[in-house]
């Protein structure tokens, strides 16, 4: 498994990989928000590929400083693994790899929201050892 910054030829297997984790509609803004992201220094795009080449996962890191506090935070926006892949390894690796960058990074915690219907994503993150957090509000604009 190589671990590697994503590449804006990856465009057509993060839309697959957004589709499966219920995102059917990406295709629109993907091309347009990737070639931001892949520019602005605090987000991190990372794909994971198979050793003849074929990307099988994707996460969205963002750090976030922080004004009152010593410790930034890393934000995992988007993580996804291809279903075929799920239950072998990819995703535990890619979050490591996540920590890593926090910590470097100098980020005292990694947070995410992850929609309640996700269960075994749940699972996943509490193998991972993390906790539930205060409330998430947000308002839609």
């Amino acid at each position: 498994m190589n671990i590697r910054r994503m590449q804006e030829n990856d465009e057509e297997m993060v839309i697959k990989l957004l589709d499966q984790l219920g995102y059917p509609d990406a295709r629109n803004a993907v091309s347009r928000k990737m070639k931001i992201l892949l520019q602005d220094p605090d987000e991190y795009l990372v794909v994971a590929e198979t050793s003849d080449g074929e990307v099988v996962a994707f996460i969205s890191i963002h750090i976030i400083p922080q004004i009152a506090l010593e410790g930034d935070f890393a934000r995992i926006s988007y993580f996804s693994v291809d279903e075929k892949h799920r239950s072998s390894g990819i995703g535990k690796v890619m979050e490591e790899y996540c920590e890593k960058i926090a910590i470097e990074r100098n980020c005292d915690r990694i947070e995410l929201h992850c929609n309640s219907s996700r269960e075994k994503a749940h699972q996943f993150y509490y193998r991972q050892g993390y906790t539930e957090s205060s409330k998430y509000l947000m308002k839609k604009l």
